[in-house]
Order: C-alpha cells, then sequence, then structure tokens
C-alpha cells in the first residue's frame, strides 16, 4: 500500500496572501527570516491579515539560512511561553523548515533532536496548534512537503527530518513574495525544484499519482525558468506554481541521491556553505549519469527528455541531452559545473580530498538515498563526489 498526504488546504494565485483573514484561532505566532519580507511589506501585511482575523499575535524573526538545532530549540521555547493556536511562517526554505521543526519540540517537549531525525520518528500534531506555510521562494517546495532540513553545525551535517505530520495544514503560494527574489537566488531555487521533480519521477516509489505532477513540474521549469531568471513576472508566477508540483511529487515520491549528496556538503567546508539549489544543480548531471546504469531510471530520464522535446534516437542518446540541457541551465543561470569552481575555489583540493570519504559515508546514511534507483557503496560514492568535485564524468 502506497501513501499521498498533501496539505489539506492550497490557496494559490497573486494576492492569496489575503486568505489569512479567514482562518480561525486566538494566538498565532509568526516564523520569518533575516529580514526581506519586512523590507518588502508582506511581513506587516501578514501580521494585520492574522489580526483582521481576531488573533494576537508573536512574532520569532532572524532565523537564519540553514537553520541550526538551536534555532529551533529556541524558537520552540518561546512558542511553549507564548501558546499559539497557529504557526505561521513566511518565507524562504529556511524559516518554513525551522518552524515544522519548532512546530514538533513545542507539542513534544519531551524529545530531543536525536529522536526525531530518523525518516517517519516525529509522533503525531496538532494537538496545540495547525501550521500553514507560506513560501518567498520558487525551489524547497516545503510549503506542501513531509520534509525539514535542519543543520547540526557541530557536525558539519544537514539533517533532513521526514514525515508526514510536519506537512504543512495549508499553503498560500502567493506569486507576488515571490517577485522579490534577486537573480541568483531565481536561479537557485528554479535549479532545486528542476532537481526534485527529476528525482522524485525516478525515484523507486515514483507512482501513478506523483509521475503526472514531476512531469508538469519539468516541463514548466524548462519553459520558464530562463524568462524568469531575465525578470518576466509572468514566468516568475509559474515557475512558484511549478516548484509547488515538484514539491507535491517528491513529498510523496522521495527523493535521490543528488539530494544526499547536498546535503552532506552544504555545510562541511571550512570558507562557507553551499547553497542548496546549487548544489543540486551541480551535481545533478552526475547522477543522472550514474543512475542512468539502472534500466528502469535510464528510461524513465530517456522518457524526461522526450517530454521536454529533446531530441536523440536512443535511450542513451536521449539522456546525454537531457545531461547537456542541465549543463546548459547551469550555463545561462551563471551557476558553476562543478564544486572546484564554486565561490572561486572556496572549497581547496586538499580540504575535499581529506573529508570525501567522511562525506561520502554520511551521504550514503542520508534519508534520501533509500530511494535512488542505485545504490552506491562507499568506493562508487567517493567517485561520484569526486566528478562532482572536478566536473568531470562518473564513470561508475
Amino acid at each position: 500500500m502506497a501513501r499521498f498526504t498533501l496539505p489539506r488546504d492550497i490557496y494559490f494565485g497573486r494576492g492569496s496572501l489575503e486568505e489569512l483573514k479567514n482562518l480561525k484561532g486566538k494566538k498565532a505566532v509568526v516564523v520569518v527570516g533575516g529580514g526581506s519580507m519586512k523590507r518588502f511589506g508582506f511581513l506587516d501585511k501578514t501580521v494585520g491579515y492574522l489580526e483582521e482575523a481576531g488573533m494576537e499575535v508573536e512574532l520569532i524573526e532572524n532565523v537564519e539560512p540553514d537553520p541550526s538545532v538551536e534555532t529551533v530549540f529556541k524558537g520552540a521555547e518561546a512558542m511553549r511561553k507564548f501558546g499559539p493556536d497557529v504557526i505561521v511562517s513566511i518565507g524562504g526554505g529556511s524559516p518554513i523548515d525551522a518552524a515544522k521543526a519548532m512546530w514538533v519540540f513545542y507539542e513534544h517537549p519531551e524529545l530531543t533532536f536525536d529522536d526525531i531525525k530518523d525518516p517517519f520518528t516525529i509522533p503525531a500534531l496538532r494537538n496545540k496548534a495547525i501550521f500553514v506555510a507560506i513560501p518567498s521562494t520558487s525551489g524547497t517546495a516545503t510549503e506542501v512537503t513531509a520534509f525539514s532540513v535542519i543543520t547540526d553545525y557541530e557536525a558539519g551535517i544537514k539533517y533532513p527530518l521526514a514525515d508526514y505530520n510536519i506537512t504543512p495544514d495549508i499553503a498560500i503560494v502567493d506569486a507576488n513574495i515571490a517577485d522579490t527574489m534577486p537573480q541568483t537566488l531565481v536561479a537557485h531555487t528554479g535549479m532545486d525544484a528542476l532537481t526534485h521533480a527529476v528525482e522524485a519521477y525516478v525515484s523507486t516509489v515514483a507512482n501513478d499519482f506523483t509521475d503526472p505532477l514531476a512531469l508538469k513540474a519539468i516541463k514548466m521549469v524548462y519553459e520558464y525558468l530562463y524568462k524568469s531568471f531575465d525578470g518576466d513576472s509572468l514566468a516568475k508566477e509559474k515557475i512558484h506554481y511549478a516548484q509547488c508540483l515538484a514539491g507535491m511529487a517528491f513529498s510523496n515520491a522521495l527523493l535521490g541521491i543528488v539530494h544526499s549528496i547536498a546535503h552532506k556538503t552544504g555545510a562541511v567546508f571550512d570558507k562557507g556553505h553551499i547553497p542548496h539549489g546549487c548544489a543540486n544543480a551541480m551535481y545533478l548531471p552526475q547522477v543522472i549519469r550514474f543512475n542512468s546504469k539502472d534500466e528502469r531510471a535510464a528510461n524513465r530520464y530517456a522518457e524526461i527528455a522526450k517530454y521536454v522535446g529533446l531530441k536523440g534516437e536512443s535511450t542513451e542518446e536521449l539522456i546525454n541531452a537531457l545531461i547537456k540541457s542541465v549543463n546548459d541551465c547551469n550555463e545561462y543561470l551563471s551557476i558553476p559545473t562543478c564544486i572546484k569552481d564554486y565561490g572561486n575555489g572556496m572549497v581547496s583540493e586538499e580540504e575535499f580530498l581529506a573529508k570525501v570519504d567522511e562525506i561520502a559515508i554520511n551521504a550514503i546514511a542520508d534519508a534520501c538515498t533509500g530511494s535512488n534507483p542505485r545504490i552506491p557503496n562507499q568506493e562508487e560514492m567517493v567517485l561520484i563526489l569526486k566528478s562532482c568535485y572536478y566536473g568531470t564524468p562518473c564513470k561508475c
């Protein structure tokens, strides 16, 4: 038996933020990031609509990119003091992911982070509050997913929390908010959305409910991402919806080792982190090569290529065309081809080689690896990682 879970309600369209006026509750906490939502006026609108609904409102602000375990526990403590029956998070994937984890520890203060870091170990929620997610970026789709990525900076590991209990109750997908994204963020989040949809389509647990969502999302990204990057407002709206469709797909079909590697390389290097969407964009071509040695995955990649209009007489030609198209996207969007070229050499070869074995171990253990078409062993994962570092084709 399979399961397909989504938020109860998804409101979309320009101006749909106003739906907050119709929420029922006494107290609402709003979790937000570093300031863009305040700067563009959307935080004030959110608070105003909640107050119009008759609620007392308190803010939890300044959630950092790649939120930490410490931020989560601090926010949960603030929630326990305030006692909200509605939790709202507006912003990028980071504040929404953080708010999901805060929600868990608000309702279950007896738990430790170790208690929930393995997939499907989060107990029942909604005993104290419902959860409303409002994305400002067009990539993570955390507003419709059963996932939350939290970083343990001491260990240098991102943990993808996974449980249907943290799927939001309500998602508000308002493209007016996505219009505020700077160009680099449009690029990174757009490639994140593409990776979500591609990995969902080739996942070992893809199914008849997730496949149409994944394919539609892929086609929309191919049709609208360049225009979105160039500033077209309608294209930005379409990408905002495409990433949501991709989220519906991968929340139920799960992901693969592009994400496993991105989670384990994002915060491990000394001179800074690699943004998640950028990491996915760099790693996707290498993982397609690795996975395409599995017959089912190869056929599915070929189906994607044909669906978006790429040419090829054979499965191999179609896969090569798909890989080239991803590389072409990265070039158009000014995304590096490999870790070595990221951030003007931010990650030295010496540091990478010193850490690659440990990264491989952690990536294999990542929650996303289990649904990948091919499960790499340690040697293979090291080879994939080296391909991701140097930008050379993976031969394993």
